[in-house]
């Protein structure tokens, strides 16, 4: 958005926001990491630390840190726009196929939803031909497929549904 002195004028959400919710979630992953490491033992058995030992002082390390930045945020706070509409739009144009292809490989597997994904971003974010999408979607996974399960014998999750158990793998 250009001001009538032509100097852009950015709206979105500020630096220090940002900041203040990660560094929360950073205290909240330790609190995690805390209450697991003590339900393992976090303390001196007779025979040497427990198995939450070092987990334990992890997790305080990281509720530290994330407090720790978390003030810094609201002491300093950064009014510059972390990312505005634009880049959130461009950002959320990758990351939300991203967490639906993770989805889809739980029900259809990983190479029917690599299919499905790679010809999709092809067509829509690429401008690609829907055909050469198809075709470079299918050959790369092709090439996955025999690379992994027949050469290397090392299976990939087909998903709970198993679209290709035709083919005997």
């Amino acid at each position: 958005m250009e001001t009538e002195s032509g100097v852009e004028h950015r709206t979105g959400v500020a630096t220090y926001v940002v900041e203040v919710v990660v560094a929360l979630l950073i205290v909240v992953l330790g609190l995690v990491v805390l209450q697991g490491s003590w339900k393992l033992g976090s303390g001196w058995t007779s025979d040497g630390p427990g198995a939450g030992y070092f987990p334990f002082y992890i997790g305080i390390i990281l509720c530290i840190s994330g407090a720790g930045v978390a003030f810094q945020a609201l002491k300093n706070k950064n009014m510059e726009v972390f990312v505005d509409n634009e880049q959130l739009k461009r950002v959320l144009s990758v990351l939300l196929p991203a967490l639906v292809y993770v989805l889809f490989i739980q029900l259809i597997g990983i190479y029917v939803a690599s299919v499905v994904y790679i010809a999709l971003f092809m067509v829509i974010l690429g401008k690609y031909s829907p055909i050469k999408s198809v075709i470079t979607a299918i050959a790369v996974n092709a090439l996955f497929f025999m690379m992994f399960e027949v050469w290397f014998k090392v299976p990939l999750f087909k998903g709970m549904w198993d679209p290709i158990s035709f083919l005997g793998y």
